[in-house]
């Protein structure tokens, strides 16, 4: 995904499937703990009032609308963490399986350990409401500061 794009835009934004499906809205925005790069973003499903995490890379942005190339099923598939709290590595590694894709340096021999997860990065931190702090939750393009985009806890 494009990595210049505020991940606070992304809220609210409509979420469609690789056939154009639509999945749901995008409720919050997950950033890599080591880079501070949006990693994953919650989808509300509406499925149960159900979000499901989806990758955002190779995710794209295309007419204001976040474009997920994987089928509805396997999105709505995807392990349920709860959204508003930290990404553990142990789910980030679950969610990275559930949809096919490589973990991030875990295949390059020259960075520590080269066959895993570095033991140095941790994922899944919210978006932060300004972009020098990390770990709370992505204030809403709408700006009234709640934590999910305007959803109730």
């Amino acid at each position: 995904m494009q990595t210049d794009i505020d991940p606070r835009t992304l809220i609210g934004r409509k979420a469609f499937d690789c056939n154009g499906a639509k999945i749901g809205t995008v409720d919050e925005v997950y950033l890599d703990d080591a880079t501070g790069e949006p990693e994953w973003a919650a989808v509300r499903t509406g499925l149960f009032s159900r979000d499901a995490f989806v990758p955002l890379e190779p995710s794209e942005l295309v007419d204001d609308a976040l474009r997920v190339p994987f089928e509805r099923s396997l999105i709505r598939g995807a392990p349920d963490f709860g959204v508003g709290r930290h990404l553990s590595p142990e789910q980030e590694l679950e969610l990275y399986r559930h949809y096919g894709i490589e973990v991030p340096g875990a295949a390059d021999p020259t960075r520590p350990g080269g066959t895993g997860t570095p033991p140095d990065v941790d994922f899944g931190h919210l978006a932060a409401p300004t972009a020098p702090e990390r770990g709370a939750a992505a204030a809403p393009p709408s700006g009234d500061g709640a934590a999910s985009g305007g959803k109730d806890r």
